[in-house]
């Protein structure tokens, strides 16, 4: 286990400076400048601005300073949030993010798995059919559409939720739904295939004719290795329910760190795309490395250090 996550950690270290090289040079020979919007800048306070962030500087000596940056996690500043360093914005912005992706997660594995469950057991009937089809639009429907859709019919014509902010329990509930749609239809289809093959094995039979209830054998049994490919889909869950946040929060007015992204790429604030682009990078990277222990911990025929399934 220590030398698999040993080596885990050297991978992901060269993932994270992949990462932080092409995300600098992206922002390098992107077209414009984040001092462009401003009106009738005149050249000397456009060079002051340079020479003050240091992108007067020569590349190889700005993608030096910034890889020394990020190894003493220092963003640096804003260029358009005036007085707040990009540690700052992380700080502020990426507990709302959290609190909004966790109960998405939430919702996407625990609806998920139910409808899932429930269409295998019922299969080839108006359950499996119902969850199916709506399983289909989960999947088929964007989720910036799915948030238009709920925003429309459940806040302005109905009155249930509110339309938009971050002011309370209520406020987080539909784009909580908005991010969780996608996942959740996408981990009800897969909880039904897996649990239909393993519902089909000998040992399942078996535990059958021994007289054990149904329930006992779907959870104790038949749910334990079903849901081995919805713990491998966590990962990539992971990364689509933060990079969705980015659209849900502008859309719902919520001030996470997605809201912060997206207007940092409309301003050009290079140094907040590239300090949200690493921030995430390694959210993600974590959450893959916990995703494989944790697969391997729910099946020990998986030897994390490389032996193979069965031995």
């Amino acid at each position: 286990m220590a030398k698999y996550i040993g080596k885990r950690l050297l991978y992901m270290l060269i993932s994270l400076w992949l990462i932080v090289t092409a995300t600098f040079f992206l922002m390098k020979i992107a077209p414009g400048n984040p001092f462009a919007s401003e009106k009738k800048l005149p050249p000397e306070i456009q060079a002051n601005l340079n020479a003050h962030f240091g992108l007067d500087k020569p590349w190889y000596q700005q993608y030096t300073d910034y890889l020394m940056n990020v190894v003493t996690w220092d963003f640096g500043p804003s260029f358009k949030y005036k007085s707040q360093t990009v540690n700052d914005l992380i700080s502020d912005g990426f507990p709302v993010s959290f609190i909004l992706g966790l109960e998405a997660i939430f919702l996407a594995v625990a609806f998920g798995i139910l409808f899932g469950v429930i269409a295998a057991l019922k299969q080839n009937k108006w359950q499996d059919y119902t969850t199916m089809a709506i399983a289909v639009l989960g999947i088929s429907v964007p989720s910036f559409i799915m948030a238009t859709f709920l925003q429309y019919f459940l806040a302005i014509k109905l009155g249930v939720f509110p339309v938009a902010r971050w002011e309370s329990f209520m406020h987080t509930i539909l784009p909580a739904i908005a991010l969780a749609a996608g996942p959740m239809a996408y981990i009800a289809r897969l909880t039904r295939s897996s649990m239909l093959e393993v519902l089909a094995n000998d040992y399942i039979k078996t535990a059958k004719a021994k007289g054990l209830s149904s329930g006992v054998i779907t959870v104790k049994h038949a749910m334990r290795n079903a849901l081995l490919p919805v713990v491998t889909y966590l990962g990539p869950l992971t990364a689509g329910v933060l990079t969705g946040s980015f659209v849900i929060e502008k859309i719902f007015g919520i001030p996470g760190l997605g809201f912060h992204f997206v207007t940092s790429i409309t301003n050009r604030d290079y140094t907040v795309i590239m300090g949200v682009t690493v921030f995430y990078s390694i959210i993600l990277l974590v959450a893959i490395l916990l995703v494989d222990i944790a697969y391997g911990i729910i099946d020990p025929r998986i030897k994390l250090a490389g032996g193979k399934k069965g031995e």
